[in-house]
């Protein structure tokens, strides 16, 4: 048998850089391999030019703003090329970070010229442990995904299901508590319901703090007061890690804690499992028969059965989003955990976060697309309804109860009464109406309830939905 991995290095060990590579492509330029070397050449230049800026080891001296560009150049020019190159520098050092600062220090002599590289080469890392260039490496990586991928995305799946909420307000649905017929709503209110929850956790993703550090080995500055002891190393420190975009972190072992991670990607998660509610509940609306797969549809839905059309974006989404939040709760639980002043176990752990993100970002694409394939069905909603008059018995004995808090003769027991009608047996319209009928309510309270219908006892329902404005993003 012939081996794919030895005839094809291009066949996918993954879903994720195989079929649907396509949909989370754009996670690629923030939490693969080859930007989490990006980012660290980023931080690593940055740090030089921080500290030549500020003249932090005495005799540097400032760098030209054309050292500086042709420095910038590094990263903006690093590609395929690049990353093989470290790629073969870290077979010779055994060492991800190290090999990142034998390869500027390669580049430094044609951007400074002259002899003073020789000394400038020397603030490659300067002072610094891995953990510094790669927790502000993974913060940076770790926002850009949010910000530029992941938030837009799921804020346009969840402004979807707002606007499908609002034009579906006033459309009368049968609820259904403990799968059992109960008081109606519409479908447009349970739909707002969903998109205000995922709001709200949007809401907190948007906020979402991301940490920095740079302060050596165990976090003490102890290799930079021996170098440079008059300097303000924290103050050094703070101005360079807010300068990154990012919240310093004054108080570390050798790692950064990671907590914010922790917070973040609890964040997701919570998001995740309101948007797998989400799923679950379309997909069983769709069972009822309260929504149409037609748009779109040119798919075939059973390889036997020609008549079928199956809710398969909402399942394959459940199943991503099952993946990530497994992924998101291990980041989250292992991340915050480090034995001592270091252990590894963050680091091999936070190579999964781009597949974390992958499948929140595959399973929104799905849940997208299920949604604009979705066309309502009143008239399925309407004859499910009617077919349970009996829910109207809420209404009744509600409004018996609240006579006989004003002492109206006759409205004793209500709740036990509309039992007796309506536990364990379907009514009609016209049972309900002849019960009314036989209760000795007053006249216009018999004539509203009398008027009543499954579709008309919605309640607020349909205005209910306008709260979603505050609920926004």
């Amino acid at each position: 048998m012939s081996s794919f991995a030895d005839a094809d290095p291009t066949v996918a060990l993954g879903a994720l850089d195989g079929r649907y590579r396509p949909v989370v492509a754009p996670l690629v330029e923030f939490l693969s391999e080859a930007a989490l070397n990006r980012m660290r050449v980023h931080v690593e230049i940055e740090w030089l030019i921080h500290l030549t800026d500020h003249k932090v080891v005495p005799g540097v001296r400032h760098l030209t703003d054309d050292e500086k560009a042709g420095l910038r150049r590094i990263v903006s020019e690093f590609g395929p090329a690049q990353v093989e190159e470290l790629a073969a520098i870290e077979r010779e050092t055994v060492h991800d970070v190290k090999a990142v600062e034998y390869f500027l220090k390669r580049r430094l002599a044609g951007i400074v010229p002259g002899e003073e590289d020789r000394g400038l080469s020397e603030l490659v890392h300067f002072a610094c442990t891995s953990e510094d260039v790669n927790n502000l490496s993974y913060a940076l990586m770790v926002r850009g995904a949010v910000t530029s991928v992941w938030l837009p995305r799921a804020t346009s799946v969840v402004d979807q299901v707002a606007g499908m909420a609002g034009e579906l307000r006033g459309i009368p649905m049968l609820a259904h508590t403990h799968g059992q017929p109960a008081t109606p709503t519409t479908l447009g209110k349970e739909l707002a319901v969903l998109a205000a929850r995922l709001r709200r956790q949007l809401r907190r993703v948007g906020h979402a703090e991301y940490l920095g550090k740079l302060n050596g080995a165990t976090g003490t500055y102890g290799a930079h007061l021996a170098a440079v002891p008059d300097a303000d190393w924290p103050g050094i420190s703070r101005s360079f890690v807010e300068g990154l975009g990012l919240s310093w972190n004054p108080l570390t072992t050798q790692i950064e804690s990671h907590d914010w991670q922790a917070e973040l990607y609890a964040d997701l998660a919570r998001f995740n499992r309101v948007m797998h509610n989400l799923c679950t509940d379309v997909w069983t609306y769709i069972s009822f028969g309260y929504f149409a797969q037609v748009r779109g549809q040119g798919t075939v839905g059973s390889s036997t059965m020609p008549h079928k059309v199956n809710p398969i974006r909402f399942e394959n989404a459940e199943a991503n989003l099952e993946v990530s939040n497994a992924l998101f709760d291990v980041l989250a639980a292992t991340l915050v955990q480090s034995r001592l002043q270091r252990d590894l176990t963050d680091s091999s752990m936070q190579r999964n976060i781009g597949s974390a993100f992958g499948h929140s970002v595959l399973a929104l694409d799905n849940v997208a697309r299920g949604l604009a394939g979705l066309d309502a069905v009143p008239a399925t909603m309407a004859a499910d309804l009617d077919a349970n008059w009996e829910v109207l018995g809420e209404a009744v004995q509600s409004a018996m109860r609240a006579l006989a808090a004003q002492r109206v003769p006759g409205m004793d027991e209500p709740y036990e009464r509309l039992k007796e009608l309506t536990r364990g047996r379907r009514i009609g319209a016209e049972d309900m109406r002849v019960f009314i009928a036989g209760l000795g309510l007053p006249e216009d309270v018999a004539a509203r309830l009398s008027a009543m219908t499954p579709a008309s006892y919605v309640g607020a329902a349909p205005e209910l939905v306008r709260y979603l404005d505050d609920a926004g993003a």
